[in-house]
């Protein structure tokens, strides 16, 4: 959405074409990795903020930026998950190579009706995790609940309490896309040696913690960043959203499907905050 408006503070120069994610058939390759009629995904680098991005029919970028499509996902499912998919995805397998497991208790997703928290819900549930959403939309507990979440609480129950450094344990792992005050309070209530994947700031860039997460409790702060994921371990995470990550109720995360001329009024409910899940482009 900010991408889309020249006070966003997120395109330099115009004209462009913004777009972070995309995903299609290649026309033409000078890369022996690709040829002609091969499905592919492309997320993050630079696209849709330095380079002309995925709101096109057509787009010429590096071949260092193309993940194959994985058996197992189709090119619209691939831009359900888009980048926010890949980033709940990686948020997930942070987490689980740092011990999460089923049977270890809660796991949080903040931000829950945002794109990371909703694909993360559905990515967990579909695991087998029990899911603790928080939401700061009181209206969002049936959908949430239809995305896995066994629990749905708001941002208050998160934030709430002494802001003790040290809170009562509550969760063995969490997803946090909101960042500030948000991040420092779920720090205080991880259970020993659980680990928090920090992937947002819509909460703020300041978190307000102390050491003594880290040193009582061996608590993990783990960061995620989607944008420049290193090859193997993107295919890696893309291959697990079209296999045992991937949510039986992929299409609830779904708000709606738009034409390119129907793309400014959708940009503008993002703004808005009238959307609820993905917006999907539909380019033919």
């Amino acid at each position: 959405g900010l991408a889309s408006i020249p006070n966003g503070k997120i395109v330099k120069s115009y004209p462009f074409i913004p777009g972070i994610d995309l995903a299609g058939t290649v026309v033409s390759s000078t890369d022996e990795r690709f040829h002609e009629g091969q499905q592919v995904i492309a997320t993050g680098y630079g696209m849709g903020v330095s380079h002309f991005g995925g709101y096109s029919e057509f787009t010429r970028i590096p071949a260092a930026w193309i993940t194959p499509l994985p058996d197992g996902l189709t090119l619209r499912e691939a831009m359900i998950y888009g980048t926010a998919g890949l980033t709940a995805a990686l948020s997930i397998q942070a987490l689980e190579d740092n011990d999460l497991a089923p049977d270890k208790g809660k796991v949080l997703v903040t931000g829950a009706t945002g794109g990371v928290g909703g694909s993360a819900i559905a990515m967990l549930s579909t695991k087998g995790y029990s899911v603790v959403a928080s939401t700061g939309n009181a209206e969002a507990n049936e959908y949430l609940k239809a995305l896995g979440a066994e629990e749905v609480i708001s941002r208050e129950d998160v934030t709430g309490g002494s802001s003790k450094p040290l809170e009562k344990q509550l969760w063995q792992g969490a997803v946090d896309s909101v960042g500030g005050n948000s991040l420092a309070a779920i720090l205080s209530k991880i259970s020993y040696r659980g680990s928090v994947a920090a992937s947002g700031l819509t909460g703020g860039t300041s978190v307000p913690t102390t050491v003594l997460p880290f040193i009582l409790r061996g608590v993990n702060l783990l960061g995620i960043d989607s944008v420049e994921c290193p090859v193997a371990l993107r295919e890696k995470v893309w291959a697990r959203m079209a296999t045992d990550l991937k949510p039986a109720q992929l299409e609830n995360l779904v708000d709606r499907e738009v034409t390119l001329n129907e793309l400014p009024q959708a940009l503008e409910d993002i703004l808005l905050g009238n959307t609820q899940g993905r917006v999907l482009v539909r380019l033919s």
